[in-house]
């Protein structure tokens, strides 16, 4: 007599198996490998979930990454007119499952994560949501990035890279305690940082003026 299905078997059960190409699916998972050996240097028998989320998002950004250059190289040789959007916040929510989808890859790596005995769903969950707004001026943001995208104008966004996003709640003896959302406590795969481009940013001080004009002197 056969055991009862359980939720995961439901779920298995709709796999995208013959829909995804193999030879995508194959690359995918070899990626995917790769990137929890070589990036994050785990192998299965002590990763956790949060590594497989990590090495999931490596992947997908390998796909992001070369449309990125490929677009930055015809920018640079057409010149085209840019865009600049300045906002203090960018609430773009998570970018795991936008990306697979914008890519076509959701279907693959549905089936590379099934066939490695892994939970798309799970892995999704893990991720933060980007700590970079909290409500609609940043929702707004978002949306203006998303649209400019579609029409494919050259367009960047330009904001504030927040330690800590919009606070956590929880309830504390009948009350409402909040902290800090240390939403860049793992890290963050979706960012790639540019130090060697770094510019100081000052504050207060004083001005002083002479023959030569206005000097701004004892920033922080």
């Amino acid at each position: 007599m056969s055991r009862p299905m359980t939720d995961e078997d439901r779920r298995r059960q709709i796999s995208v198996r013959g829909l995804a190409g193999a030879e995508n699916v194959a690359e995918l998972k070899r990626n995917f490998n790769r990137h929890l050996h070589f990036t994050l240097v785990k192998d299965r028998n002590v990763a956790t979930p949060r590594d497989y989320y990590f090495a999931l998002a490596h992947t997908v950004r390998d796909h992001l990454v070369g449309r990125w250059l490929r677009t930055q190289q015809y920018y640079y040789e057409k010149d085209p007119k840019r865009i600049y959007y300045l906002s203090l916040e960018f609430y773009m929510g998570r970018t795991l499952t936008n990306t697979m989808v914008n890519l076509a890859l959701q279907s693959g790596c549905d089936e590379m994560l099934y066939q490695l005995g892994l939970d798309m769903e799970e892995l999704q969950e893990i991720e933060e949501d980007a700590g970079l707004g909290n409500g609609g001026l940043g929702r707004l943001a978002a949306c203006f990035l998303d649209s400019m995208a579609t029409l494919g104008l050259a367009a960047y966004g330009y904001g504030i890279r927040y330690e800590f996003g919009i606070f956590n709640q929880r309830i504390a003896g009948g009350w409402q305690v909040e902290e800090a959302d240390d939403w860049l406590r793992y890290g963050n795969p979706w960012e790639k940082a540019r130090p060697e481009y770094t510019i100081p940013v000052r504050f207060y001080g004083r001005v002083e003026h002479g023959p030569g004009g206005a000097r701004w002197l004892d920033t922080q």
